[in-house]
């Protein structure tokens, strides 16, 4: 009994050290991915799957005599310790950036243009920690001003694309990008890095492309020219059967859970006013085809009749979308519901008859969004869906600009890695009824 507890132990420890060499090797640690976004829950997954494939072909091969259920047990529960403990990190350091803290600084160089837009684009992103302390624009003379204001912040310009390396003396920063390539040139960049080698500072280069996710990118060197190649957004194969499998798993075992719920809200809507249970309402769904979404009831009944001039009360009718909590057609009951956002959960109907996915753009109604460009076409393209990109990002709270870029995120990036972290943040969002109306 001794030798047995003995040799488990002994395997215990050398599993350990193996897991955290894998971790190592996969670099789940670098500063690059920590609290920047899939990635990191990327590499400790595929670092463990790989680690105990490994283990199952070795014991195969030669017939050790490893217990099943040991490492059945392990891989699930190591996997799942590994993800919540670095979720908790990562909530930590997400608050601590917000406070200013962890930030790296950034040095951009290129013009006004580019750097608002890499400014903008980090104060989006506080979670990722990058803040922009200072500019070097490519034919600056010191005629036009020594500061440039973006979102109510003043940015030093700190000279010319020549001036990189005295600047880093003046702002301290921890990393140079460069958006202005094509002032620099080949041997401008080449020049660059050898200057900024001694000064143990990151060299990045911004493309100038926006809203482009890690897994579509990927470099391809032509002719000793680093060239950025962009996939195509994946919507067929095994990547639309996996998500089918998940949107019909994960829709039944749901409604199957909050059946008892349902039924309870069904009964307090009708005996409030008598009136319907359901709001049904004609939404635009995948390659522009339109369906009947299913909703509990918020509203008074014939609500619809009273949308153009509530719109116009309201001072919104110019807007792209509508949503407003001082919405009076809203009831009592209806506030409740949509709080919490139960109100939303006979979707999962749709879900099932595959007029919608679990995970998606919120469905438009029709001539919805038509006055952007681009915008109702790209999002034709994949179902709409229950929860979305911009439900977890503020909710209602988000600007028109916001949900636009953030549906169009979702569409040109879409990964089943993504709809799972937006499932988790939607849990989150429900239970603290963030932006909720």
């Amino acid at each position: 009994m001794f030798r047995h507890n003995l040799s488990y132990t002994l395997i215990s420890a050398a599993l350990i050290a193996m897991w955290i060499g894998a971790l190592v090797v996969f670099r789940t640690r670098s500063v690059r991915v920590i609290g920047g976004g899939a990635e990191e829950y990327r590499r400790i997954f595929v670092a463990t799957v790989r680690l105990f494939g490994l283990i199952a072909i070795v014991s195969l091969l030669f017939r050790l005599d490893l217990a099943r259920l040991y490492l059945a047990i392990a891989f699930p529960v190591g996997l799942a310790g590994l993800l919540l403990s670095r979720w908790c990190w990562r909530q930590a350091i997400a608050r601590k950036r917000a406070r200013g803290e962890f930030q790296t600084s950034v040095l951009v160089v290129g013009g006004e243009r580019a750097v608002r837009n890499l400014t903008e684009s980090f104060a989006r992103g506080t979670a990722e920690g990058y803040r922009v302390v200072g500019v070097c624009m490519p034919g600056h003379t010191g005629e036009h001003g020594d500061t440039i204001t973006v979102g109510g912040r003043v940015i030093p310009v700190l000279g010319n694309e020549r001036d990189v390396v005295d600047s880093l003396q003046f702002c301290r920063a921890d990393t140079v990008a460069v958006t202005a390539t094509e002032h620099l040139g080949h041997e401008g960049m080449r020049d660059l890095a050898w200057a900024l080698e001694p000064h143990h500072v990151d060299l990045v280069v911004a493309p100038g492309m926006m809203d482009v996710a890690g897994p579509r990118l990927s470099m391809r060197p032509v002719a000793g020219l680093p060239l950025i190649h962009v996939e195509k957004p994946q919507f067929h194969g095994s990547n639309k059967f996996a998500k089918t499998a998940f949107d019909l798993v994960s829709a039944s075992l749901v409604l199957v859970a909050l059946a008892p719920l349902m039924l309870i809200v069904a009964a307090i809507i009708k005996i409030g006013d008598r009136g319907p249970i359901f709001y049904r309402q004609e939404r635009v769904g995948l390659n522009g085809e339109t369906f009947r979404m299913w909703k509990f009831r918020s509203m008074v009944p014939n609500a619809d009749k009273k949308f153009a001039a509530v719109r116009d009360a309201l001072g919104q009718s110019e807007g792209t979308f509508f949503k407003s909590a001082k919405d009076p057609r809203i009831t009592p009951i209806g506030r409740f519901i949509r709080k919490t956002s139960v109100d939303e959960l006979p979707q999962l109907f749709n879900v099932l008859t595959r007029d919608m996915s679990m995970v998606g753009p919120r469905p438009l109604i029709e001539g919805e969004g038509l006055g952007v460009p681009g915008f109702v076409e790209r999002r034709m393209l994949v179902r709409p869906g229950m929860t979305g990109l911009w439900q977890v990002s503020g909710r209602s709270a988000l600007s028109e600009e916001d949900r636009i870029r953030l549906d169009l995120f979702y569409v040109e990036n879409w990964s089943m890695t993504q709809d799972l972290l937006i499932i988790g943040k939607t849990v989150r969002a429900v239970i603290g009824s963030d932006g909720a109306y």
